[in-house]
């Protein structure tokens, strides 16, 4: 419905109300794109997420595993499912929504050059006080058995680098530019003053 598409930055928010908050978007026709994912916060200590995964580790098919639920480990699976349930998923109006959504660990290309937005009404800051217990997706899915968190720690060190030189060199040209107009500006203003000059003003 729109071409247009929203990238969301995960760090700090909660899992379930960002959740709800783009199952909405979905079903309204938006596209929606979540990076970092594994820097969403879970609400409640890391031991205590621990035993809930451990628990839902144990639901299965008892008939044939492999057509019972599946397990997934990466944190942006795991929010990607978070979602699903929020939404009609077996009716075409939430089939068509599901494929709206991407997630991502980390930021990959071409998501690192775009404007990343958050959700206020879903930031862990403003919606949980601060002495509540909460772990990050990325601590309890490698509690878990995710085995990637070093190599997306490594490639967003990388990307921040990246980040840091591009923004370096933007504010040093916006500088240059500012200067230049300034200059442009004076050197106009001299002209018309000397004009002015002659009709005695």
């Amino acid at each position: 419905m729109f071409n247009k598409e929203t990238v969301i930055d995960g760090k700090g928010h909660t899992m379930g109300r960002l959740a709800s908050y783009i199952a909405k978007q979905l079903l309204s026709g938006h596209r929606v794109i979540v990076v970092r994912c594994e820097r969403i916060v879970v609400t409640g200590s890391l031991q205590y997420n621990k035993l809930k995964f451990k628990e839902y580790l144990n639901k299965t098919l008892l008939t044939n595993p492999r057509k019972g639920h599946k397990h997934f480990r990466a944190p942006s699976r795991i929010f990607f499912k978070a979602v699903r349930g929020m939404l009609p998923r077996k009716t075409t109006r939430g089939e068509q929504a599901m494929t709206r959504l991407k997630v991502f660990d980390g930021v990959p290309q071409p998501y690192d050059r775009r404007k990343r937005m958050i959700v206020t009404d879903a930031l862990k800051m403003l919606r949980v006080k601060s002495f509540r217990p909460c772990c990050q997706l990325k601590d309890l899915c490698m509690e878990m058995g995710w085995k990637h968190g070093a190599v997306v720690e490594r490639l967003e060190t990388k990307r921040a680098e990246r980040a840091k030189k591009y923004y370096t060199a933007k504010v040093e040209t916006d500088k240059l530019r500012e200067q230049k107009a300034k200059l442009q500006a004076s050197a106009t203003l001299k002209e018309i003053n000397e004009k002015l000059a002659k009709f005695g003003y």
